[in-house]
Parts: C-alpha cells; sequence; structure tokens
C-alpha cells in the first residue's frame, strides 16, 4: 500500500476524524482542507504504535477564498463546526488573508499556502472530496511525514529557522514520538 492510501486509509478508519471531516466537506467551502496536526499526530501515532487518538490542541481547517477574506467569515465557520462537532477545538483560516500575518507575497491557493509554513511534516491536509473518498494535499509530499522526519520548508532555513526550532521545542514532537528524527537541511521531499 503507497503512503496516500495508508493515509487514506488511516483518516477514514478513525471515526471522530472521519466525523470531522464529514462535517468540513458539509460546509461546501472552496479550496477546504483539514491540515496540520489532525494529519500529522494521527500518523505519527500510528507509526508509533499507538492508538491514534483525539486531536490535540486546534483541528486546522484551511480554505481559499479571495470574495470572502473577513476574519469574521472564518469565525461563523467555526462556530457551525463546535455546534456539529463541540468536542474539537475548530480553528478556521481562509488562507487568501494569512499572507499577511506571515509577511509572504500573497497566496494563490491552500497549497500554495502550505509550502509557507515551517515544516514539511505539517504541510498535509486532507479532505472528502465529492465521491466520499479522502484527497490529500501535500505540497511537498509525505516523504517527511512517513519518515517521521522534522524537516523545515524552504521558507524556514534561514531567517525564519529560529521559528522552526521553537515549534520543534514548544510542541515537545521529539519526546511524544520518540522515533522522531530532526532534519537539518531540506531534502526536496
Amino acid at each position: 500500500m503507497d503512503q496516500t492510501a495508508i493515509l487514506q486509509t488511516l483518516m477514514m478508519s478513525d471515526p471522530l476524524r472521519r466525523q470531522a471531516l464529514e462535517a468540513v466537506a458539509e460546509l461546501d467551502l472552496p479550496d477546504c482542507w483539514i491540515g496540520a496536526g489532525f494529519v500529522r499526530d494521527a500518523l505519527w501515532a500510528h507509526l508509533h504504535g499507538n492508538d491514534v487518538t483525539v486531536p490535540r490542541g486546534d483541528v486546522d481547517v484551511i480554505w481559499y477564498n479571495t470574495a470572502q477574506p473577513e476574519e469574521s467569515r472564518d469565525r461563523s465557520i467555526e462556530q457551525s463546526l463546535r455546534i456539529k462537532m463541540p468536542c474539537l477545538s475548530w480553528s478556521v483560516k481562509n488562507q487568501a488573508r494569512m499572507h499577511h500575518r506571515n509577511g509572504d507575497d500573497p497566496y494563490a491557493s491552500v497549497s500554495d499556502a502550505m509550502q509557507h509554513w515551517p515544516e514539511t511534516a505539517t504541510a498535509v491536509a486532507v479532505r472528502l472530496g465529492r465521491s466520499g473518498a479522502v484527497e490529500v494535499n501535500a505540497p511537498f509530499g509525505l516523504r517527511d511525514l512517513f519518515a517521521l522526519r522534522l524537516q523545515p520548508t524552504p521558507n524556514f532555513l534561514t531567517t525564519k529557522h529560529p521559528i522552526f526550532m521553537d515549534r520543534v521545542n514548544s510542541k515537545r514532537w521529539l519526546e511524544r514520538y520518540p522515533l522522531l528524527s530532526l532534519g537539518d537541511r531540506h531534502s526536496g521531499s
């Protein structure tokens, strides 16, 4: 089974993650995904032989729509998701405005925005497609995620590298997932 198929199976076999994917799909938002720890932590737990647990921290819903960049729209979507699934801590961000916060040029899509995230293993998102199958969005591929490698994305190799290291330390990934390795330069994954 290839990496994409493993990730798809993992998302659909976890009832809570499947329900979250269904709740987000029902919103029918453009270029809309659930990413970051929702995917990363589930796979890392699985690769460590641990049970996949309730997502730790926020469930990051990312979407892209230049016609509705207002933060108030994201708050409204979060409220809808909290009503459907109050057990999760929802965080919704329209990536059409996030370049302002990050000091980047405007993003063209969710995939483009994810290329500006700190870690390659975090820059992975999933959604339910119209056919009901899990689709995977991984602009840096899945190699680092499956290799249990913490690797900065190209934008976090130099001046933003301290942000990458701060995330590694503050999230205690190396303690929580002892099989992880820390990459020191981008491997082209």
